[in-house]
């Protein structure tokens, strides 16, 4: 899909939209169309596999090997709600030393009951920590929009426990917010998190270039997620922001460029639902507006 020019914008506009779309995280799903989406990744992209209630943590550590091996930078999503007990923490943890993984996201899972102990994040945060499997940074969602399961208080409460814990550990770490198309939101939950505190680095979770047909039927398959939340709340808005071909996120993405170091935004999260190449393009086409 063409990216939307501005030519109306000043020009550090431009490049700061450049500079932001840059700093692209793809993130892809494990289900059948994710052979496609790793052959469409850029060379040497930053990969988040998300962690499916059905297949569980191995299969999202089966395809960040495959990913390690392709040249890729894979972050494995963790969910804890699938994890079944102690040996599991510790088969995990030996897993991100051995392939020397960076960075992990950890998630509680949408997982309608815990296989084991784990019923959030936090605690299995802690777990993994002490098994020491020799990460330098852990991510950690955010919620912008809310949470269909948790109120608002409770959600921030929880944000800023495990941003203590990892200071505790001496780790860096970031959050990764959920899908939300509506930039004024989001906005006011950054503003409102920095104001109490919040220190912690922000990847800003924004769609891909994905088609209407393709997100909703992707979406409903899955079955997980802030972001089919999102769309199930709000389907006649995600209808309204999109064009007959897809969704496009430029605009979204230009209100936060300007302003992203104040706002602490290190960079974006792409909810592709495994299509890559079309959401490659359009990152390649911001950088030639540029």
């Amino acid at each position: 899909m063409r990216a939307r020019a501005r030519s109306s914008a000043p020009d550090r506009h431009h490049q700061a939209v450049a500079d932001l779309v840059a700093r692209l995280h793809y993130e892809l799903v494990p289900m059948r169309s994710i052979e496609a989406a790793i052959a469409e990744l850029p060379a040497g992209a930053p990969v988040s596999v998300t962690c499916s209630p059905a297949a569980g943590i191995p299969a999202t550590l089966d395809y960040c090997s495959r990913l390690i091996d392709l040249g890729h930078q894979p972050i494995p999503h963790l969910a804890a709600r699938t994890v079944a007990d102690a040996d599991a923490v510790e088969q995990t943890a030996s897993w991100l030393r051995q392939h020397q993984i960076r960075e992990v996201f950890v998630i509680a899972g949408d997982a309608p009951e815990p296989a084991g102990p784990y019923e959030g994040a936090a605690q299995f945060m802690a777990d993994l920590i002490a098994a020491e499997p020799g990460v330098e940074r852990i991510g950690i969602a955010g919620y912008p929009d809310g949470h269909p399961a948790i109120d608002d208080q409770a959600l921030e409460q929880q944000l800023f426990a495990k941003q203590a814990l990892l200071r505790s550990a001496g780790l860096d770490g970031w959050i990764s917010t959920q899908m939300c198309f509506d930039a004024t939101r989001v906005r006011a939950w950054l503003q409102g998190i920095r104001a109490a505190g919040m220190t912690l680095p922000v990847r800003l979770g924004v769609p891909g270039v994905v088609d209407r047909a393709r997100l909703l039927k992707v979406g409903t398959r899955i079955g997980i997620g802030a972001s089919l939340r999102y769309v199930s709340k709000n389907r006649s808005t995600v209808m309204r922001l999109m064009s007959p071909g897809g969704y496009d996120p430029t605009d979204l993405v230009a209100e936060f460029a300007d302003d992203a170091q104040r706002l602490g935004i290190e960079a974006l999260h792409s909810f592709t639902f495994n299509s890559v190449a079309d959401t490659a393009r359009w990152q390649a086409a911001i950088a030639v507006a540029a």
